[in-house]
């Protein structure tokens, strides 16, 4: 299988006041083209900022941080935005969409900003919200404005799809469905989409492909799972 992702002793300081925190300290990572993974860890584990550099949302302190071949490492914000726009899909807890526009109009959006994208009503159908289409986001529930977040993401055809915490503001039902559809996006387009998830909630591990288990800003271990359960078969 092809490394999608490689992270060669990276670290990540921030300084707050005078003093620095390491938010991640020295980590070595490796991430495969198809896979949908999971990073698990308690708050302040460094999870979200390991997230943040793969998605060319900041830059590491040190180290090197590879994607599809590119090192990104020392990106300036230019190079950034481009890679943002070419490569990345993000998804997040609180979805992010515009409340005075519709769904196709938020969906819409991403092609200002991108060039290879698919079409807004073809991303919206691949959520099942064509009949919201025209639809503004007071008038959908959360699991549909999340939906809506997915479809926007998706519509970039992006290399990677990066998830922070996409299912926490939605009840188990709803998230159940909301994971489905990240999965299939691992299964289709002949394993060219990865997906990358941040969470705190250690369930998600049994229906990886591989678990990153983060914790004091170094990677603990990584798990490979070879019989990812079905999500649906997992009790939430």
């Amino acid at each position: 299988m092809d490394t999608l992702v490689k992270l060669k002793n990276v670290s990540k300081t921030y300084k707050v006041g005078e003093s620095e925190f390491n938010a991640l300290d020295g980590v070595d990572l490796e991430i495969t083209k198809g896979e949908m993974v999971v990073i698990l860890g308690p708050s302040g584990a460094g999870k979200s900022t390991l997230l943040n550099l793969i998605g060319g949302m900041d830059t590491p302190t040190s180290g090197t941080l590879v994607v599809d071949g590119e090192d990104i490492s020392n990106y300036n914000e230019k190079q950034l935005t481009k890679y943002r726009a070419d490569n990345i899909g993000f998804i997040f807890q609180f979805y992010n969409i515009l409340p005075s526009l519709t769904v196709r109009e938020n969906v819409e959006l991403v092609g200002e900003v991108s060039n290879d994208t698919i079409p807004a009503e073809e991303a919206i159908e691949m959520v099942g919200l064509s009949e919201h289409i025209d639809k503004f986001p007071s008038q959908l529930s959360g699991g549909e404005q999340q939906r809506v977040s997915i479809a926007r993401a998706m519509s970039k055809n992006p290399k990677l799809l990066l998830c922070d915490e996409p299912t926490g503001a939605l009840d188990s039902k709803t998230g159940v469905k909301i994971l489905k559809l990240l999965k299939e996006q691992c299964d289709g387009n002949n394993g060219a989409n990865t997906v990358i998830i941040v969470t705190h909630n250690s369930l998600f591990a049994d229906f990886a492909d591989t678990v990153v288990r983060v914790k004091n800003g170094k990677v603990e271990s990584v798990e490979h799972n070879k019989n990812p359960k079905n999500i649906e078969d997992i009790k939430w």
